[in-house]
């Protein structure tokens, strides 16, 4: 039996109103998954699946990130071939729209399992991958307010330090 099983993150939906797009979401992301099983690899479908959900700003996830405390968005992907336990993965990347496709770089192209921050991006620029900028307005405003009731709370004292590098 093939199946295509996916998973919409590990964090809670807030708003009542979004649940049926984040179901809608995941039903696209293994539709995407499924359509590219049936003429191309598993790996091939694994990555169409996770960049089905990176596309969706609904997820936490690529288009949509939240945002770090500075106000950034670091994105973290790994894929893994079963058959060669080979695997790629990248951490704090940022610029990027699929980090998932460039995990899959790291996996074929180099002798490494992971890239981190500066040099995941400076690889993915030289995979071909174009800059992209994945903050959504939605979550610049969640950002925002967070960062207000933070600096109101004193909760993060550093924060004006982070703030004004």
């Amino acid at each position: 039996m093939i199946a295509i099983i996916v998973h919409g993150g590990a964090g809670t939906i807030k708003k009542e109103e979004k649940i049926p797009k984040a179901i809608e979401g995941v039903k696209e992301a293994a539709l995407a998954g499924w359509k590219e099983l049936k003429k191309g690899s598993a790996l091939d479908a694994v990555e169409e699946a996770i960049k089905s959900l990176e596309d969706n700003p609904i997820f936490n996830a690529g288009t949509g990130s939240v945002l770090t405390l500075d106000g950034k968005v670091e994105m973290d992907a790994a894929v893994m071939r079963g058959k060669t336990l080979e695997a790629g993965a990248v951490a704090s990347i940022w610029g990027v729209k699929n980090p998932i496709s460039v995990a899959r770089k790291v996996m074929e192209k180099t002798d490494h399992v992971l890239l981190v921050g500066e040099g995941a991006v400076k690889f993915a620029r030289i995979m071909g991958f174009d800059e992209y900028n994945p903050i959504t307005e939605e979550r610049r405003e969640q950002w925002k307010k967070l960062r207000e009731k933070l600096l109101k709370e004193g909760t993060i004292p550093y924060w004006k330090k982070i703030s004004e590098l």
